[in-house]
């Protein structure tokens, strides 16, 4: 088993997670590497949670299924949990957002392609559409009548 953690200073809000729910899917981004042949996978390869593949051979199914250009062996993974918001903390600490469990494939690192979501400390204002990939985001709460922000983001792959 393998986590995705993060580690971010969130300034005003709080819960940060990805918008991921079967209707809109959130496709976590990864860098892959075949475990056998330890060939890295040149284009970055996108999980949903909600979409599965059969494995050949009739072995059961997974979220995703990979055969290694280099190797030829075939590999997957499944992602087990659901994302778990990641809360504000001062000092800033390492989080889990989500847990998968790879076979025959490791994933190397971490683009946070896609919608994200957060809540409002004090005044529960919610956040949609927040885009990570730069490594910040920053936005004024009207509620709260202040700036609030998510930076220093640190995204790490590590096992369970």
């Amino acid at each position: 088993m393998y986590a995705l953690t993060l580690t971010a200073e969130l300034n005003g809000v709080t819960n940060l997670r990805p918008k991921d729910t079967a209707e809109n899917p959130f496709w976590y981004t990864f860098t892959v590497q075949c475990t056998s042949c330890r060939e890295t996978h040149g284009n970055p390869v996108a999980v949903s949670r909600f979409e599965t593949n059969e494995l050949s051979g009739s072995r059961g199914e997974a979220n995703f299924v990979w055969k290694c250009k280099n190797c030829k062996r075939e590999s997957s993974c499944s992602i087990k949990t659901a994302p778990k918001p990641y809360e504000q903390n001062e000092p800033p600490k390492q989080q889990t957002v989500i847990e998968f469990d790879c076979r025959g494939l490791e994933f190397t690192s971490f683009s946070p392609e896609g919608e994200w979501l957060a809540d409002g400390i004090e005044s529960g204002t919610k956040f949609e559409g927040i885009d990570l990939q730069e490594g910040e985001w920053y936005e004024y709460d009207e509620k709260a009548n202040d700036e609030v922000s998510i930076k220093d983001l640190n995204w790490e792959i590590k096992r369970a």
